[in-house]
């Protein structure tokens, strides 16, 4: 207890995302050199999950002031840019609390979780893919991404969301992870919490 009476702020468990590192041996990211900076930065317990840019830290400090010191590092330490999001706990465990019943079943040939980079006209991203659902794909648009599920192989491939994505004018206002990664991710945010 601080002599105000008010105790510190407990720690907040967050995911930072990246987008586009580390792909065709491109925009290369070292892990556990960045891993070793987040600690530098004041970050605690830190950890990532494969090579494709998921962080996991605790921080005491207000999401904005982590964003803007994240921002500030990526500038300055790396060529290219790195465009990333953090989720905090608190806004994954709302995530994971209003996923519809289709979202949980694990035999679909193909779940995606597409994260809001900060930039992201979400309105406009809902807009535009919430005509590509039909009765193979569905779709559930949360605070901090959106979830698309494809029950079946056969139409994954004349589908919607594989034929327009790419080609979509937001698709760089997204980072995407699979429904694989996204469950490891709840695991290591709110594990703990």
């Amino acid at each position: 207890m601080s002599i105000s009476g008010h105790s510190q702020a407990e720690p907040m468990r967050y995911a930072l995302l990246l987008r586009g590192i580390n792909v065709g041996g491109k925009n290369k990211v070292g892990m556990n050199h960045l891993k070793a900076d987040l600690m530098e930065l004041g970050f605690s317990n830190v950890v990532s999950y494969i090579n494709s840019g998921n962080l996991f830290f605790d921080s005491t400090e207000p999401e904005e002031v982590i964003r803007c010191r994240l921002k500030r590092y990526f500038d300055a330490t790396y060529e290219f840019p790195i465009p990333f999001i953090i989720v905090g706990a608190v806004t994954l465990r709302q995530e994971v609390d209003r996923l519809p019943g289709w979202w949980q079943d694990e035999a679909a040939y193909r779940r995606d979780v597409l994260f809001y980079l900060p930039e992201a006209d979400k309105a406009s991203i809902e807009a535009e893919t919430g005509t590509w659902a039909n009765d193979e794909e569905r779709l559930h648009f949360g605070q901090a991404a959106f979830f698309y599920c494809n029950h079946s192989q056969a139409d994954y491939l004349k589908s919607n969301y594989h034929k327009k994505l790419l080609k979509a004018r937001f698709y760089k206002q997204l980072t995407i992870r699979n429904g694989k990664t996204f469950q490891k991710i709840v695991e290591l945010v709110l594990e703990g919490q």
